[in-house]
């Protein structure tokens, strides 16, 4: 499945780009994690979550392939 990720703040410094698109074999959104991974080792240290459709999403989630957004640790108030 070809999905187009959008990466913000830190997160677009560690990849050298806003945007890209990838193509993922899992179904799952634990698969686009582990192809993010392996890509950019550098997300091993770093806090992120994945937005999926403008909603936060968890590992179990299906990979829809809709709208992709990695963020950075965040506070909220």
């Amino acid at each position: 499945m070809h999905v187009n990720i959008k990466y913000f703040g830190m997160l677009a410094e560690i990849t050298g780009c806003h945007s890209e698109q990838l193509v993922i074999s899992s179904p799952k959104i634990a698969g686009l994690k582990e192809a993010l991974l392996h890509k950019y080792p550098d997300f091993a240290h770093t806090d992120f979550r994945i937005a999926q459709n403008q909603e936060l999403v968890v590992d179990t989630s299906p990979l829809t392939g809709k709208e992709i957004g990695v963020l950075p640790p965040f506070a909220g108030g």
